[in-house]
């Protein structure tokens, strides 16, 4: 390959990452005003868009620190193109783009881009202890953020309403989870050995989504 041709695919990997962080933050914005509920907390779920650097670090088979590279891209273009739709779609202030709720957004996502762009990019890892706890990424973040709903639905100002769209969506994200690792993983082995790993970072992720007060 010349030096040219390997430009040219940078150039179009860059692109695609720009392309897919302004997808997902119009169309998050777009789910969670058509989705009924509880799919609707889908599209406004932190674990989804961990989703996202995941996936794209995945895709970019570029080592650990271009698939970490590539997920924070994703997840701050995200953040952004989430509020400038919501300037164009429901005439909110354009000062939201840099508001302190934006930018506390985009330093989460810079987190979670890194740790989950380079999780997708060691998902191909040929050292079996990475590569199972890289694939128990995805699915660990959607055991945590069920585990936080579970416990969010007891909050006694929710309502029933709140309490059962909450539970359904637990349901939905724990099932997804356990979906994805097995899917995503190449063998049983790693399976059995991902999801193993899930369990103990959910534990970890749950604490993390308290600590960073998502869990109140």
């Amino acid at each position: 390959m010349t030096t040219i041709d390997h430009d040219v695919r940078r150039r179009h990997r860059v692109l695609t990452v720009v392309a897919c962080g302004v997808l997902l933050g119009v169309v998050d914005l777009l789910l969670q005003r058509g989705l009924p509920y509880p799919w609707a907390n889908l599209a406004n779920s932190s674990a989804v868009w961990a989703l996202g650097a995941f996936g794209i670090g995945w895709w970019l088979r570029g080592g650990w620190w271009r698939s970490a590279l590539a997920g924070i891209v994703l997840l701050v273009v995200a953040v952004e193109a989430y509020y400038l739709a919501a300037v164009v779609v429901l005439n909110d202030d354009a000062r939201t783009l840099w508001s302190s709720t934006a930018v506390m957004w985009s330093f989460f996502g810079v987190l979670a881009g890194a740790l989950f762009g380079a999780a997708g990019g060691l998902s191909h890892d040929r050292r079996p202890w990475r590569r199972a706890i890289a694939v128990a990424m995805p699915g660990a973040v959607l055991l945590a953020e069920s585990a936080v709903l579970v416990d969010r639905s007891g909050n006694p100002g929710g309502g029933p309403r709140y309490r059962a769209d909450s539970l359904q969506t637990a349901a939905i994200e724990a099932t997804l989870g356990v979906v994805l690792i097995l899917f995503i993983a190449p063998t049983h082995r790693v399976r059995l050995q991902a999801l193993a790993a899930a369990a103990a970072l959910a534990a970890v992720g749950f604490a993390g989504f308290s600590i960073a007060g998502f869990g109140s």
